[in-house]
C-alpha cells in the first residue's frame, strides 16, 4: 500500500509541476519533433532521449530500466507503455505530444525546454521555441 501511495503522490506532484510549467508563458513547441514509435522515422537521438527520460522516472519508482542504445525496439516500447500507464494516458507505446510533455518534465536536465532532448521529443504544450 505504501508503494501505491508513493506512486500516486509522485504522479500528483509531476502533474502539478507540468501544470505550472504550462501556465508560465506563451512559448511554442518544437515543430521539428515527430512522433516516436512503431511505424515512425525514429531518429537515434530521439529514441535515446525517450529511453533516458523514461529510465529516470523508472529509477525513481523502482522499475527496471532499458538500455539507452538509441534503438527503438520492443523493450523501449514496453517502457513507454509503462510510462504512459504511470502518467495515466492510453498506453499505446507511441510518444506523441502528451507523452512527450510528460517525459520532458518528469525527466532530468536533458528534459524541459532547455534540455538537449527538447528538440527531439514531440510537445504541443507551448513549452519552448
Amino acid at each position: 500500500m505504501g508503494r501505491n501511495l508513493r506512486r500516486r503522490a509522485s504522479a500528483v506532484a509531476g502533474a502539478a509541476a507540468l501544470a505550472a510549467a504550462l501556465s508560465t508563458g506563451a512559448a511554442h513547441a518544437s515543430s521539428s519533433a515527430g512522433y516516436i514509435g512503431d511505424g515512425y522515422a525514429n531518429g537515434s537521438k530521439a529514441v535515446w532521449c525517450v529511453q533516458h527520460l523514461a529510465n529516470v522516472v523508472a529509477r525513481q519508482n523502482g522499475r527496471a530500466t532499458v538500455s539507452e542504445d538509441s534503438v527503438w525496439g520492443p523493450r523501449t516500447k514496453a517502457q513507454v507503455q509503462w510510462f504512459q500507464s504511470f502518467v495515466g494516458v492510453k498506453a499505446d507505446g507511441i510518444v506523441g505530444p502528451f507523452t512527450g510533455d510528460n517525459l520532458l518534465y518528469r525527466g532530468d536536465s536533458h528534459g524541459g525546454t532547455s534540455g538537449d532532448c527538447f528538440p527531439y521529443i514531440p510537445s504541443d504544450s507551448g513549452l519552448g521555441d
